[in-house]
Formats: structure tokens, sequence, C-alpha cells
């Protein structure tokens, strides 16, 4: 019932975005059905007994059903609708001081108990090249217990057709704006997770996700230059309300300049603003290098947080445990035990945080059975935490997993992955509009773009997708060819206004990665509107003879 492929959608900029494709394709009315949870809690506690007369001293059992759906449309055409489904079992235990897994599609007693025997199997070799034992942080078990996203509106049992029509309607919008192209997509997920384990917790989870991204491409014929603007839209763990906007949750960006939503997502009026955007850039005024004093939309400032705080923050990067995708990291524990690292100037309070209702990562429990919570890693500027799950926690003093375990899928072993890093908003009231005012010299960001960043996730250079010079306190001309550079020490410390939390909302990564082999999470980052002083930008412009 596994089955893992990618496809490559041309993402209508000049890269390309790999969407990974879990499970079969079925037909979509059988989106909707589910298994009882008494089967659930019957299947688990075969593992569970299985594990442990085979010698197991802990087990956990997670039996999955993850379904998801794809809608790509291009102009005025739906190019492709896929619904697929994957189901099975996956059982993690701990015998001889040693870890062990295995995962199962076949959902039968036979089936799983021989896969909690194997995951036995497995941890007793292993345990023969361990040099060190596993140690878990005590979770005490929560008996039976529920949990869902909090929705309005399930995008299962809305039709495909509606969903069609809005993508196309968005991509019309863009096109009469001045996009010569449009490229629309909407990625929708549930995932039916059910979490049990020695500790005595049976944990059913109904998750859903959705993002709406698109790109607006407009050419200049005479030339054959293009330029895009991707959608300012955040991914978030909502029903299909998100899409459902209205003129109470629309919030101005500065001077007038993006009109972006909290609640609910206007993707046809948004379409319109890319398709007038990516036009105005086609006759953009190139920067000129040089020291700016930066104002960053949290539209774009979500991924500077996440590349420069977020992975960097991730307790294995630090041991050095974990390298894949995103390198180790600067941050080492000699830092935190000193107490006075100055990660960033005393106005920047980021918190990890898996309970913010609308958020990629909001769970009621992890992947461990752990139940979840926030904490600070920095606070007034000082790294003074990390991330950590249940045989982590104990390496920095804790006395539990912070519930930061997640895996893609029944087929894979849970690991640490990053919650949600959001930076606080300001203390002191504070709006877009009246930071603008201070502003001599400087670059107002909107949107993510290409970037950069080193190994040790310290130096690095970020892009952008709407660039508007600032000079004597007002918000001019757009601009092109932006980029800025720093290293995240430097960047943070020059933080000197936050926005308050009027202006806060966030932006998110519906396709992080991790792992080897690789596993896909999702991840949200928030923030208000910020400000950095004197911060390098560079042209980023090549010029050719």
């Amino acid at each position: 019932m596994e089955r893992r492929t990618f496809l490559k959608i041309g993402a209508g900029t000049a890269g390309a975005m790999l969407v990974p494709v879990f499970g079969n394709a079925i037909a979509a009315e059988e989106l909707l059905t589910a298994m009882p949870v008494a089967a659930k809690k019957a299947l688990a506690d075969i593992a569970l007994n299985a594990a442990t007369k085979a010698g197991a001293s802990y087990c956990d059992v997670r039996i999955g059903r993850y379904l998801n759906q794809y809608i790509i449309t291009r102009d005025l055409n739906v190019e492709n609708v896929t619904n697929t489904e994957s189901a099975g079992v996956g059982v993690r235990v701990l015998c001889n001081g040693a870890y062990g897994f295995a995962a199962t599609n076949d959902m039968t007693p036979d089936g799983i108990a021989g896969a909690a025997r194997q995951a036995v199997a497995i941890a007793k070799a292993n345990a023969k090249l361990q040099s060190e034992p596993v140690r878990l942080a005590p979770v005490k078990g929560v008996g039976e217990m529920a949990w869902a996203t909090p929705i309005v509106k399930d995008w299962r049992t809305v039709p495909i057709k509606d969903k069609a029509e809005l993508l196309i309607a968005a991509n019309k919008a863009g096109m009469d704006a001045g996009a010569s192209f449009m490229q629309s997509m909407l990625f929708q997920v549930q995932q039916q997770k059910y979490f049990a384990s020695t500790d005595g917790s049976y944990i059913d989870q109904d998750l859903q996700r959705l993002w709406a991204p698109f790109s607006a491409t407009a050419v200049d014929k005479a030339s054959g230059k293009f330029r895009s603007r991707n959608g300012l839209s955040a991914p978030v763990g909502m029903g299909y309300e998100y899409l459902d906007a209205k003129p109470e949750h629309r919030i101005k960006a500065a001077g007038g300049v993006a009109t972006l939503y909290t609640k609910s997502y206007d993707i046809v009026a948004d379409a319109r603003a890319a398709g007038r955007d990516a036009k105005r850039k086609l006759t953009a005024k190139s920067v000129t290098p040089g020291k700016y004093d930066l104002m960053l939309s949290p539209e774009h400032l979500y991924l500077t947080i996440h590349e420069s705080v977020g992975h960097p923050t991730e307790l294995d990067r630090v041991l050095g445990y974990e390298a894949n995708y995103a390198g180790t990291s600067f941050a080492t524990l000699d830092k935190w035990e000193s107490k006075q690292f100055k990660y960033g100037s005393p106005l920047v309070n980021i918190v990890a945080d898996k309970t913010t209702p609308g958020s990629l990562g909001n769970v009621g429990f992890d992947d461990e059975g752990v139940k979840t919570k926030r904490w600070d890693l920095i606070k007034d500027g000082v790294l003074v935490s990390y991330q950590a799950t249940r045989d982590q926690a104990h390496i920095i003093g804790k006395e539990e997993s912070d519930g930061c375990s997640y895996a893609d899928s029944w087929s894979n072993v849970q690991f640490q992955r990053m919650p949600n890093v959001s930076l606080q908003a300001g203390q002191k009231k504070l709006t877009p509009d009246e930071m603008v005012k201070d502003i001599k010299k400087g670059i107002y960001i909107v949107g993510e773009g290409s970037f950069s960043i080193d190994q040790q996730r310290y130096n690095f250079q970020f892009g952008g997708q709407l660039f508007y010079e600032i000079k004597d306190g007002k918000i001019g001309q757009m601009l092109e060819d932006v980029a800025y550079q720093s290293n995240t020490q430097d960047f943070w410390n020059a933080c000197t206004a936050i926005c308050d939390e009027r202006d806060w909302r966030m932006g998110g990564s519906f396709f992080d990665g991790k792992g080897q082999p690789p596993q896909i999470s999702i991840v949200s980052h928030g923030s208000s509107t910020t400000r950095f002083n004197g911060i390098n930008v560079i042209n980023t412009a090549r010029k050719i003879g």
C-alpha cells in the first residue's frame, strides 16, 4: 500500500518543485472512509504483546492512514488531479538498550505480530554494536485519548470541481492583471494517526493540512525577458475554510504594497496582485549594492528563521549526529552552556511551539506519544535551549522530551523534527507603516526567494519575491536583483525593531527534508514585520560581455 515517487512540476519560475506523492491512487470518495478506533487498538495490542514476549523493554506502535489530494492547473486548464492513500503499521522497540524498527502493510494479526518480532530481532542485533544504551525520558501514559485539527470545513467534502474552478479563477485574475502564464496548485493532506505504547497510551489523532501555492510569470515578448511572482499564502494546519477569504481578515502591508490574510486567504485577489507585480518587475530598477536597513515581512522572514534558527537548534545537528539536507550547527553546546551566547539583540525572543492553532506543526501529541508544548530557544537574544526528543533530553539535562518527534509515514521510524519556530512579536505598539518612518535608506522585502547558507547554518544569502526602496521614511519604487548577505549572529544582533502582535502571522514549509533515507516534514514559522540595520545588499544581476 506504499508507493513513493516524485512528481516534478514546473513552478513557473527558474526552478521547479519536487512534490512527493505518497501511496496508491484511489477514488475521491474513498478519502472519507476511516478505520474504527477499536480495531486500531486491537491491532496495537497485538504488536505490544508480541514485542514484549520477544524481549522488548519498551514498544510503541504507529498505525497510519495517510490521504492526499493534489490539484494542478495551468492558465485556464486543469493539468492533474490525484488522490492517494497509504496505510500500514510501524513498530519501534527497545531491547538490550538498543532500538529496533520494522513496518508492514499487512494489517492482519499475524502480519503485525511478525513486524513486532522483527523489530525486536533488529534491536538485539543492534545492541551487539552499540556502545551506550538508549535512555528514554519518562512519559506518563495518557490512556485512551483523541485529538483533531480544529477545522470548519473538511477539504475532503468539497467537490473537486469547486476547487479546480477556484484555481482557474485565480489564474484568470493573474493573467487579466498582466501575467503571461499562471500555474496554481492545491495540496491537501489528511493523516489518521494512531499511537500506542507500553507506557499506557492509546492516542488517536486526525490531522489536516492545506496549501495553495501559485506562480505568475510576465514576459516581455520584445526582449524575451521574464519575471515571476509567487503567491504569498502560508501552508496551514486548517480545513478548507482557509480559502474562504473574508474582508475582515485582511491585513495591509506597509504602504499598501501587498494585501495579506491571516485566518483566511483570498487566492484570487493575491493572484491578481501577482500578475500586476510580475509585469511591474519587468521594468523595475536594479538595486544599487550597499548597506541598507532592511524591513522584512513575515512572508519573507519565515524562511530566514527556518534556516538560521530552526535548523541550528535541532539537537541532533548540534551534536553532529545529523547532517543531511541542512548540515550541522554553529550553535554548539559550549555556547548554550555559557548561558550568555548572544544569538541576537535583546529584542529577539524565539520560541519552539507545536500548539499554535492553524500552524503546520500543531498536534496534540508527537510521534512518541509526548504531549506537545511551547518552550524558549532564544530569550532576550541569548541561546537558552534546543529541540530534543525522548532519547536526547538527558544530554542537555532535560527531564522530559520537548515533544518534537515525527515520522512522515507509518513505514519510517520517527526521529527529531523541527517544531514551529517563531520570532515573538514586539512588546511596544508598532505597525509596519510606523516602522517605515524612521528608515532613511532601506529596502522592504516581501515573500520568499532563493537562498544559500553554509553547512553550519552561519553564513548566508537570501532573496525574496518583491523589493521596494525605502527613502526618507517612505516606501518608493520597486527594485529588482536584490539579495542580502550576513551571518546568523550578526544578522540577529542587527535586529532593532519588531512590529507588535497585530502584525504577527505565519509562513511555513510543506516539504522540509531531513534524514537518510529522507523524510519530509511540515513546519510553520511566525513573526511580525521586523527591522534589521546595516545589512549588506548585493546586486544579483548577471552581467554578460
